[in-house]
């Protein structure tokens, strides 16, 4: 299948596995999304992997950052009307609290969607939502 059979596959089933099938780092880290109603919920479950500070035990960094990246990446895609890829540009990442060893969830806002570049707001949270653990603006650029 072509990236844009897949991308329509997705879109119409909601069936994200294929989608993340082709994205190495998505299985690497163990990133899931389930769509509820017009909805998706990006989820990483705990991983051994995952763990940047075992002390704690707390996710890296890195993976937070990501896991946060690639959601942004998924919902835009999925967000559009016409099917591209989009390119990152610019990525912000604000980290709130630890991310500690356990499940952790991210949504996705569209703030801007122009004809070239798209905005996407991003939170992660792990036992609740009114208690992120990082924050994130990630800035596309959209390719025909």
């Amino acid at each position: 299948m072509t990236t844009a059979e897949i991308l329509r596959y997705t879109q119409e089933t909601g069936d994200f596995s294929r989608m993340l099938d082709g994205i190495p780092y998505a299985g690497f880290i163990g990133l899931q999304c389930e769509r509820f109603g017009d909805d998706l919920i990006f989820r990483l479950p705990r991983k051994d992997s995952n763990i940047g500070n075992p002390i704690l035990p707390a996710i890296h960094g890195g993976v937070i950052g990501g896991f946060m990246e690639l959601s942004a990446a998924i919902y835009l895609m999925m967000s559009q009307d016409v099917l591209r890829m989009p390119r990152i540009v610019d990525f912000s990442l604000d980290y709130l609290r630890a991310g500690l060893d356990r499940e952790t969830f991210a949504e996705c806002r569209l703030t801007r969607q122009g004809n070239r570049v798209a905005n996407v707001m991003v939170t992660a949270w792990q036992k609740s939502r009114s208690q992120p653990i990082a924050t994130a603006r990630a800035h596309f650029l959209l390719e025909d």
